[in-house]
């Protein structure tokens, strides 16, 4: 069983911030944009926020695709529009990576992001959580970088086959041929740069809504949660 609590009930040392959704219409959680503006600004399109409705993002919203300083515009300039860190803007924050089209500004941005993002009830990470574990027990990299318990590929057991809430987990960073949705874990990186899907969760209506990505990147299936492997 797993040993979570609320962020709201148990003090964390990660990075966290906590919003209220009471005065919120729609609320959305979009899976990993790896710089894929267009397929953004699609999805966008179909969300068609409005004045009182909020996305939040699951982290990872640059690199591997073309178009990061577009996405980090497009996210940094909305209201509507917030987003967890995720390990792609932490490899640019530490020197690991880097992209020569942002400048100071994005990446003061990129620093702001909070490592998780909460409201009664849901916990945004890029990662996951280890069952086994409170949320007192984890760490920045953790949350950031959860597949596995036991590592950090793709061999699993994944933490989300385990993990029983509360809160209910919204997560990117492994992925999926399909969204995940389970009582207390919804997975929604769905692969976009590889040629997968962006999608997006409805919280209110418990629903996905997905656009087709363009597949800058060629990623092998064992790579991907459900996909076929020969």
């Amino acid at each position: 069983m797993t040993t979570a609590n609320t962020p709201s009930d148990d003090a964390v040392s990660f990075d966290h911030r906590h919003i209220d959704l009471e005065n919120r219409d729609e609320v959305y959680v979009i899976g990993d944009v790896h710089g894929c503006f267009d397929a953004l600004e699609a999805l966008l399109g179909t969300l068609d926020l409005g004045a009182n409705d909020l996305a939040v993002f699951v982290g990872d919203l640059v690199r591997k695709g073309p178009e990061s300083k577009a996405v980090l515009d497009r996210v940094r300039r909305s209201p509507r529009l917030l987003s967890v860190r995720g390990n792609n803007e932490r490899k640019l924050l530490e020197g690991e990576a880097s992209l020569s089209a942002l400048g100071a500004v994005d990446y003061q941005y990129l620093e702001s992001l909070p490592t998780a993002i909460s409201w009664d009830g849901g916990l945004v990470v890029h990662g996951g959580l280890d069952p086994g574990r409170p949320l007192s027990g984890h760490s920045d990299d953790d949350v950031l970088t959860m597949r596995s318990p036991a590592g950090d590929g793709y061999d699993g057991p994944f933490w989300f086959d385990r993990y029983e809430g509360p809160p209910r987990v919204f997560f990117g960073h492994t992925v999926l041929a399909e969204p995940i949705e389970r009582e207390w874990a919804v997975g929604l990186d769905t692969g976009c740069v590889y040629g997968g899907q962006l999608t997006a969760y409805d919280v209110r209506r418990g629903e996905s809504v997905s656009v087709a990505g363009p597949g800058h990147v060629e990623r092998s299936s064992e790579k991907i949660v459900g996909a076929d492997r020969e």
